[in-house]
């Protein structure tokens, strides 16, 4: 039995990548969107753009399709792309392994959880049909908050709904920015690379996967020194 003294006070949740498999929604948005531009999506330059807000994302690849910026139509763009991924979410949605019961042991041990995600609010609300509302708190959007992730703002703004020290709640992450977004804000972080790798940091927990998660684990990973 864990000491429920010794788990995350908050659980704070990434999206893309880490509970719904729709990164490779995202990537082929973001491919025809550099395909339009005159970009070449590289492995480097999609790497680049993962888990990154939508205006740190179009900046990348308006950078790579030399792109002036009297040319760079952000709103546009975004609402474009927007409306790519919504029409590609109308086929389903996939959980990530072992998401699902992830989110019932959380549950079950009656820790708050909070939906953190770069994704504009838009698309949360359409994703949250799927995720399903009353599982979380609050949801806390990448257009909510002063700077997306890698910026530590979305991971503070989350403790501070909830009422915690950062350093006492969890965040479960995939990518690169996502994972360095917690670490900026001091939250401890269970990694679960989806698609790139993720470096090494201290307050980083890695698995393979989120199937056979426990509540030791969650302990362990909250009580990892940062």
């Amino acid at each position: 039995m864990v000491d429920d003294r010794a788990l995350p006070l908050a659980v704070f949740w990434d999206m893309d990548g880490t509970l719904l498999d729709t990164e490779p929604l995202w990537t082929l948005a973001m491919e025809e969107f550099a395909e339009r531009v005159g970009a070449v999506m590289t492995p480097e330059l999609r790497e680049a753009t993962m888990g990154n807000s939508s205006v740190d994302a179009l900046t990348r690849v308006y950078d790579a399709g030399r792109v002036p910026e009297s040319g760079r139509d952000f709103q546009g763009d975004e609402a474009r792309m927007v409306q790519r991924v919504l029409d590609l979410f109308a086929d389903g949605l996939r959980w990530r392994p072992g998401a699902l019961d992830a989110l019932a042991l959380v549950a079950e041990a009656q820790i708050p959880m909070l939906l953190v995600t770069n994704t504009i609010r838009e698309v949360a609300e359409e994703m949250l049909d799927t995720l399903g509302r009353d599982r979380f708190v609050a949801t806390v959007c990448g257009d909510e908050v002063a700077a997306g992730k890698p910026e530590p703002h979305i991971y503070r703004r989350a403790a501070e709904i909830v009422g915690h020290a950062p350093r006492r709640c969890l965040a479960v992450e995939d990518s690169p920015v996502g994972a360095a977004a917690t670490h900026a804000a001091g939250v401890p972080a269970i990694v679960v690379p989806s698609a790139v790798p993720v470096p090494v940091r201290p307050t980083y927990t890695y698995r393979d996967t989120l199937v056979g998660l426990t509540l030791e684990d969650l302990a362990a990973a909250v009580a990892r020194p940062g």
